[in-house]
């Protein structure tokens, strides 16, 4: 007991002088573009050497790198660009989600399930273009994940300190607050980061003026001379070689590609203690790790893939929290507002609210940019208007003037959102080809076991309570019924699932027809299964996975925190390591 206790306070100590030294590296004000070590992949050395390569510049991937660049030469690749300007506003939430081209820094894909989703092509990864609420894994999270939890609190600080902020609580978020604790949904726990029991105002990473601040800004904490960051580069596959007095295959680098298709390699220095690290997410990062030989050898080999490690595990275990939602229409105008406000319930469901759905309509005579209609957004693939296969760029165009000419009363209101613990219910990921650019094939089998539906019934019935409250009752219609507001948001083509036209729908089947992502998918590399306890995967040295692809359950009610705290701890811990004769 007295070894661990010791062990744990010098990895806090070790977290203490490696934050004092990350703190004053570089000025708060400094943009992205103005970091001297932030470069183009077109501008990459053919040939480069570091002590860690980390792949994957997203939630995770940058408080690591950061982290690591205290003590060593670290090169962090990002597939996506610098996030910008419009990203960086909550009035522009939905403008990424809803761009679908090449260049768009959310990469649009389809499950196999039929709902629509997309993953993160960006600096900052999903921490730029999520609804920013901030929150903590529970307590039991962290013990069953194995963690060292003065050194997860110490992480999580650290996190905070850069980029957390305690949100203007608007009235329409005041009155769900509200009319959640009126529908049982107990005790009212303040604000808080902890993940408990009850309804509580959670943290955000947009600042008083809406700015949003993303895991990029660790970046700016790096100490200088030990960061690397190539934007625009995509990794086809990691580097392996035998190694004498080694009995499985050692990483010893990546091969990227630059905009043009000229490929770079990179290696990694000598000595026993560098490593690749993957950090490329749910999907990329077992798709990187089959692209690269270590896989499910049939599928690897049906893709002409020579298999170097016959690994069945990767690619399993992924699944996506279900969110099914319902549209409240408002008499009165309603705030701009993110998730700031979360009723967690005894039953294994999360209740979340976003208001001020007319935002993205231009609200200047003078402004003519097509408008996508928040969270209402042909494009978005959310709530949108048009069913996702009819979704060519004409249809688009024709749906957004038709909404153009509607009155504004009809977006004026907001959406109260359902996500379920775990889930249970779990799927695969599977190459569609051997090209790194491409989304792998997903299914998440949402709904398929009975623990899920049963749970996101009891969300419904939560929501459909704070509806009927006398504290939301400012922003609901005297005359609206619950079940009318209901139907209304069940003929919303979020999907692209069959639906069973009838006058009344179960709990049950709302949850089934109207099945969204929350984009929290996970799994595809579990620890356990696919990396141990320390993050290395099984059967080959020198390569970890440190990202929310390691997870088996969502943490908390929104994972992003976590995923950052990880990549803090983490490099940590491996900074510790190197220490360590």
């Amino acid at each position: 007991m007295a070894v661990g206790l010791a062990r744990s306070a010098a990895l806090v100590l070790a977290a203490a002088v490696l934050g004092s030294l990350c703190l004053v590296a570089l000025a708060e004000d400094e943009q992205l573009e103005d970091l001297r070590f932030v470069q183009h992949a077109q501008d990459a050395p053919l040939v480069s050497h570091f002590n860690y390569i980390v792949v994957g510049g997203g939630t995770s991937g940058c408080p690591l790198a950061a982290t690591l660049s205290e003590h060593s030469r670290v090169l962090l690749l990002e597939r996506g660009g610098l996030p910008y300007r419009n990203m960086s506003n909550q009035e522009h939430f939905t403008d990424a989600l809803a761009d679908t081209s090449l260049a768009s820094p959310a990469q649009r894909f389809i499950s196999e399930d039929g709902v629509v989703n997309a993953r993160a092509r960006v600096l900052g990864g999903g921490s730029c273009l999520n609804a920013g609420f901030y929150t903590r894994a529970s307590n039991d999270y962290v013990r069953t994940a194995g963690w060292d939890a003065r050194l997860v609190n110490s992480s999580y600080r650290w996190v905070e300190r850069a980029l957390v902020f305690r949100p203007d609580v608007p009235p329409w978020q005041a009155a769900l607050r509200d009319a959640l604790l009126e529908a049982g949904v107990t005790p009212d726990n303040g604000f808080t980061f902890d993940h408990v029991t009850g309804t509580k105002i959670g943290g955000t990473i947009f600042d008083n003026n809406g700015q949003r601040h993303t895991a990029a800004d660790f970046l700016r904490h790096a100490r200088p001379r030990g960061l690397t960051v190539v934007l625009f580069a995509t990794v086809s596959r990691i580097l392996f070689r035998s190694q004498e007095g080694v009995p499985c295959p050692v990483a010893y680098g990546v091969v990227f590609a630059d905009p043009l298709g000229v490929q770079h390699r990179v290696y990694l220095r000598d000595g026993p203690k560098n490593e690749v690290i993957l950090t490329a997410g749910t999907l990329g990062s077992p798709q990187l790790l089959m692209l690269s030989g270590v896989g499910p050898q049939a599928h690897l080999e049906a893709h002409g893939i020579q298999v170097l490690v016959d690994q069945p595990m990767v690619g399993q275990g992924v699944a996506d929290n279900p969110m099914n939602s319902v549209f409240i229409p408002s008499p009165v105008p309603v705030g701009l507002s993110l998730v700031q406000v979360v009723g967690i319930t005894k039953s294994g469901s999360f209740i979340e609210g976003v208001s001020g759905s007319e935002f993205g309509i231009p609200v200047s005579d003078g402004a003519r940019r097509l408008a996508n209609f928040g969270l209402f957004s042909p494009q978005t693939g959310q709530l949108g208007t048009l069913p996702p296969k009819q979704r060519t760029p004409e249809a688009l165009q024709r749906a957004a003037e038709a909404m153009r000419r509607l009155d504004r009363r009809a977006f004026r209101g907001g959406f109260i959102l359902e996500k379920i613990l775990g889930p249970v219910s779990s799927g695969h990921i599977e190459l569609r080809s051997t090209d790194p650019r491409a989304n792998p094939a997903v299914t998440f089998n949402y709904f398929q076991e009975a623990e899920d539906v049963e749970r996101c019934v009891r969300g419904i019935q939560t929501i459909e309570r704070v509806i009927q409250s006398r504290a939301f009752s400012n922003f609901t219609y005297a005359n609206a019924s619950v079940e009318s507001i209901f139907t209304d948001s069940a003929n919303f083509p979020v999907n692209l699932l069959p639906r069973h036209v009838n006058d009344s729908r179960s709990p049950k089947q709302y949850c089934r027809e109207t099945v969204m992502t929350i984009w929290h998918y996970h799994g595809g590399c579990h620890v356990g299964a696919v990396v141990d306890d320390d993050y290395r995967v099984f059967g080959v040295q020198g390569l970890r996975v440190i990202d929310s692809s390691t997870f088996r359950y969502s943490p908390g009610t929104n994972p992003q925190a976590t995923v950052m705290m990880l990549g803090r701890y983490m490099g940590i811990k491996i900074q510790a390591e190197r220490w360590r004769k």
